[in-house]
């Protein structure tokens, strides 16, 4: 009977990590259902990228108070779970405190610095929950949040402060039973907890087999809330821990920089009788222009779109940013991603019950989750580009759109047409030739 908890414990790792790992791989089937786009830097550059983006958390210093928060959140939770190693082994094992012997005194160093960011976890995801819940800050309130995103923003940090209080009140108990030499606990004795001692003695009265009972539940609410967090990861905007990395990675150095559509560019240089035989991009394109322009649905999105889409963690400093948005426009850089992120979903959701084959649901990213409207309303000003902690481009995803509208649908308001018929006969959006335009300049 005693292995039973060992087989117990065997299964269910087994099983969270397996439902982990193929959903996963949905989103990674899903991510390369997007076109192919070259990377356009270095691998060094990307490694910076990684470092200073996603484990410097580099643009989150512009509000240097929120951003020693969100840094002391990420690594505290991350670092903590260092000990989840141990757990596991302890679990599989049927040993307590495994690596205690063996670290000695370094032992005891080590889980005190991760009491210290429990501790400052669990503060600061109180002061996070102040923030989106009492402040009423204007990205926290925004309508995209409404439903399942401002309660999946809010089970996070309820979540973590769950999982940090069940790891402190582990090891205070186990402390107490440190102290009566309890079977196996005075074995691996580690001297006193710098933050569970002080919860110590509210256990003092505590007779052994309840407290034996508590630290068990605890070290099982803790290792299982973090097995079924592992789970909710996947569902929610807390995959940006996740898709933080792969995203800097892969980010452009140029993020800012709006990328030209090549059978255009030569259509242009052909007009302007520009020689073009020595382009090594625009040689090389076909003669018969591509069937589509830009993207009506997300496979005409590129596999980075996609995985912006999945990296966002809807903070909406995007938004924020958009001078669209501030006004009162329908455009919301952050809805851009998560209706991105929705309709990728529901393609997988297709995919899934299909085994795998595409059939058509009659629906599109483009009028069925993103409107005219809000694409209409965009500057190209790139502030969303440039606000974005970890380099997402709702910017190319709203041009790719616009493209489709324009280039496709021949939908575009009349000012704009006329600019376009000027820019066509005249290479200029004005209504004058260019020997009008010349005798102008003379004059």
């Amino acid at each position: 009977m005693q292995v039973f908890p060992q087989i117990a414990f065997a299964l269910m790792t087994i099983i969270a990590i397996y439902i982990f790992s193929k959903r996963i791989g949905e989103m990674r089937r899903n991510i390369l259902l997007g076109k192919d786009e070259p990377l356009v830097s270095d691998e060094k550059t990307r490694w910076r990228n990684l470092v200073l983006l996603a484990f410097g958390q580099k643009k989150m210093f512009k509000n240097p108070l929120v951003a020693v928060m969100h840094f002391v959140l990420y690594a505290g939770f991350i670092i903590i779970n260092i000990e989840v190693l141990e757990i596991l082994l302890d679990g599989l094992l049927g040993t307590h405190r495994l690596f205690a012997p063996a670290l000695g005194g370094l032992y005891n160093f080590l889980i005190n610095t991760f009491e210290i960011l429990a501790a400052l976890v669990l503060v600061a995801c109180v002061i996070f929950l102040i923030r989106r819940n009492v402040l009423k800050i204007g990205r926290f309130i925004s309508g995209d949040l409404n439903g399942w995103p401002r309660t999946d923003a809010n089970t996070i940090l309820i979540i973590e402060i769950i999982l940090m209080g069940l790891f402190l009140k582990m090891n205070a108990a186990d402390q107490v039973l440190q102290a009566r030499a309890v079977e196996h606990y005075a074995d691996h004795a580690t001297g006193p907890f710098l933050v569970s001692s002080l919860f110590a003695p509210i256990f003092e009265n505590f007779s052994t087999p309840v407290l034996i009972g508590l630290e068990r539940t605890a070290w099982w609410l803790h290792i299982g809330g973090i097995l079924a967090f592992l789970n909710y990861l996947p569902y929610s905007k807390h995959l940006h821990i996740m898709f933080a990395f792969p995203n800097a990675y892969f980010a452009r150095p140029d993020g800012a920089t709006m990328a030209n559509m090549p059978e255009i560019q030569k259509e242009v240089a052909l007009a302007m009788g520009q020689d073009i035989s020595n382009d090594p991009v625009l040689a090389t394109l076909p003669e018969q222009p591509p069937a589509q322009f830009g993207a009506k649905d997300v496979f005409d999105l590129s596999w980075k779109n996609l995985l912006d889409a999945y990296s966002c963690t809807e903070c909406g400093r995007c938004s924020a940013a958009c001078p669209a948005n501030t006004t009162g426009k329908a455009l919301s850089p952050r809805a851009i991603m998560m209706k991105t992120r929705d309709r990728l979903e529901e393609v997988g959701k297709v995919l899934n019950a299909n085994n795998g084959q595409w059939v058509d649901d009659g629906k599109s990213l483009l009028h069925d989750y993103i409107t005219v409207e809000e694409l209409r309303a965009c500057t190209t000003c790139n502030a969303c580009v440039e606000e974005c902690p970890v380099s997402i481009s709702p910017l190319d995803i709203i041009l790719k759109q616009r493209r489709y509208l324009i280039l496709d649908e021949s939908n575009s308001p009349g000012d704009w047409n006329a600019m376009f018929g000027n820019i066509e006969n005249n290479f200029a959006p004005w209504k004058f030739s260019p020997d009008e335009r010349e005798a102008w300049i003379n004059s």
